[in-house]
C-alpha cells in the first residue's frame, strides 16, 4: 500500500531537514497517525522520526518538542538542538513547494516501508 502524505513544514540547512508531513489516512485515525515529523540526513537521505511530545506557540514563534530534541521557529528561521548530542541546528524555514523530489520520495519509501512493516 502506498502512502500518501502532504507537506506542512520545511526547515531546511545544508546538512540535515526537518519536514512536518500530514498522512491521507482515515478521517478517524489518531493524531500521532496523521501527523509525523521527520528529520532528514541530506548527505544519505537517511530519515529519523521524531516523536512529538508537545509544543507551544506565541505570536509568530512555534516551539515543538520530541523524543530526540527541541525545534524553535517563526516564519522566516528556526533552530532545532538535539537532546543527546547537543548539536545545534540553524535552519531555514521554507515553503513546502521548495522541498526536492528527492526528498519527498526518500519520504515516500521511508513511509511505504514502515506502514509493509507493520502489516
Amino acid at each position: 500500500m502506498r502512502v500518501n502524505f502532504e507537506c506542512l513544514y520545511f526547515l531546511d540547512n545544508n546538512d540535515l531537514c526537518i519536514i512536518e508531513i500530514k498522512k491521507y489516512v482515515p478521517d478517524d485515525a489518531a493524531a500521532a497517525h496523521k501527523f509525523q515529523w521527520l528529520l532528514i540526513n541530506k548527505k544519505n537521505l537517511a530519515i529519523k522520526p521524531l516523536q512529538f511530545r508537545s509544543m507551544d506557540a506565541s505570536g509568530d514563534l512555534a516551539e515543538r518538542f520530541f523524543d530526540l530534541g527541541y525545534l524553535k521557529f517563526d516564519p522566516r528561521s528556526g533552530i532545532f538542538i538535539e537532546k543527546f548530542n547537543s548539536g545545534q541546528y540553524s535552519l531555514c524555514n521554507k515553503t513546502c513547494e521548495e522541498v526536492p523530489d528527492e526528498y519527498l520520495n526518500a519520504i515516500a519509501e521511508f513511509l511505504n516501508n514502515k506502514e509493509v512493516s507493520l502489516a
